[in-house]
């Protein structure tokens, strides 16, 4: 008796997509067992793609028609959103209810902790979710004068390409912004340097929207004019003008104006800064992070507490209200300066004493473990690296741990952890030296959705002795 073949799942060629990766992209499997991220596709999904590019292990598509369509797609809000010719390149993930893109981060962030660290936390933290729209309160222009079409691009680049989008709207910034997107391509257009403004780069404060224009070549008085006529026409926009001319270290206000800044009301913090300092995107998540952070280390009023990677003082001045010393330690001597006077001015703006805090330069990616001893001892650490994540400092943890010689009569280790990351695999690696080589539990990890609609996964983790 000839043994029955059972038929196809589904028609040759046709692909189900069982995950997102990273990138956003829908991660399907061929027969073979060859992987294929399709751009555009969802978990769930039978789909036909395109294929782009061809590897031995994998190949990366772009999708073409969706034939069973997942239950959490829904259709991009911003008209110049998707997959075709010229789209957009700002969100990727606009397709996707904004609720499954929480769930896929968190996912993200469990499968780097246990597949890149061997790492799971004792307790899921619940996400911290905020505006899904107009949260950008920074973000990086590109302007290009496209003569073939006799017009000025302002915006961001289309997907996959050095071409900047024609833009005319965006919903990822503040409703005033995008309103202006289409007068700054008239001004620029009006301009005699037209061709020598690369960059218009936004950074919204309490009422202050801060536009620094890139120059390469000086202004002449006549765009000096327009850009100030420009700003009093956008009065009610808190529109006012920086001028680039060449690195950041050349920023400079046009007028005098008010100050750009923002406040942290939990804690009576006020955080002045610069257009081009690094300061979060997204305010109103920034702010719960920031109590949530607070809140999970549970400094008391007579304990020391190290913020590593302290910035302009996000964490190390709402934790001066709460700790009893604070040492907050950045790789700038200028950060620490500017940290020092955002400390100094919130003191005497307050009326109450913040706990007595330090600020120190030091180079984080070189940490020794005798540099976390002459650094002190420490009841709680606050760290919220970049990108790189913080291997140093937890490397050189790891080895005081190991190596009790190392120590000096005193210096003991942090009882509690706060590691606050944006890249989850470098958060992973980290994990796995404070868990594995530091003694340390993973009590609590979570997600913090600092960008809706991108694949970016910013996250907080606890560890305790």
């Amino acid at each position: 008796m000839t043994e029955k073949v059972a038929p196809p799942a589904h028609p040759e060629g046709w692909l189900e997509i069982e995950s997102l990766d990273i990138e956003a992209q829908g991660v399907a499997r061929r027969p073979d067992g060859k992987v294929v991220f399709v751009d555009g596709a969802l978990p769930g999904e039978l789909v036909t793609a395109k294929v782009n590019r061809r590897k031995n292990n994998w190949e990366q598509a772009s999708l073409v028609e969706v034939h069973r369509e997942s239950a959490q797609r829904v259709r991009g809000r911003c008209p110049h959103f998707g997959l075709h010719e010229g789209a957009c390149g700002g969100c990727k993930m606009q397709h996707l209810h904004v609720g499954a893109q929480v769930a896929i981060k968190q996912r993200v962030l469990e499968d780097n902790l246990w597949h890149l660290g061997k790492v799971k936390a004792e307790t899921m933290l619940p996400a911290i979710e905020g505006p899904a729209w107009g949260y950008r309160w920074r973000a990086r222009f590109s302007v290009r004068h496209v003569r073939k079409k006799e017009t000025v691009l302002v915006g961001f680049h289309e997907r996959k390409s050095r071409y900047v989008a024609d833009i005319r709207e965006c919903h990822v910034v503040p409703k005033h912004v995008s309103d202006l997107l289409l007068p700054l391509r008239a001004l620029i257009g009006s301009m005699d340097a037209i061709e020598t403004c690369p960059q218009i780069e936004l950074a919204c404060g309490e009422g202050v929207t801060a536009l620094v224009l890139r120059h390469l070549e000086p202004l002449s008085a006549g765009d000096l004019a327009k850009l100030r006529a420009f700003a009093t026409a956008h009065a009610a926009a808190g529109v006012q003008w920086w001028l680039q001319p060449k690195g950041p270290d050349t920023v400079h206000l046009l007028d005098p104006g008010p100050e750009l800044a923002y406040t942290l009301p939990e804690f009576g913090i006020t955080m002045p800064f610069k257009p081009t300092d690094f300061t979060q995107v997204n305010p109103h998540i920034n702010r719960v992070l920031v109590e949530r952070a607070v809140r999970l280390l549970d400094a008391r009023r007579d304990e020391r507490v190290i913020d590593w990677f302290c910035g302009l003082g996000n964490f190390s001045l709402p934790l001066a209200t709460r700790a009893g010393e604070v040492l907050g330690i950045e790789g700038s001597e200028a950060l620490v300066a500017r940290s020092r006077e955002n400390h100094a001015r919130n003191q005497a703006g307050r009326g109450v004493r913040l706990a007595p805090t330090r600020f120190e330069a030091r180079n984080l990616f070189e940490m020794t473990p005798q540099q976390l001893v002459a650094d002190g001892a420490a009841h709680r650490w606050l760290v919220d690296p970049p990108r790189e994540g913080a291997f140093a400092l937890s490397k050189a943890l790891a080895d005081l741990h190991q190596d009790h010689v190392l120590r000096e009569d005193g210096w003991r280790p942090p009882q509690r952890i706060v590691y606050v990351s944006c890249n989850p695999a470098t958060l992973a690696r980290d994990a796995g030296l404070l868990v594995h080589q530091a003694g340390y539990r993973c009590t609590a990890a979570g997600v913090v959705n600092m960008f809706p609609h991108t694949a970016h996964v910013e996250s907080i983790a606890v560890f305790e002795l």
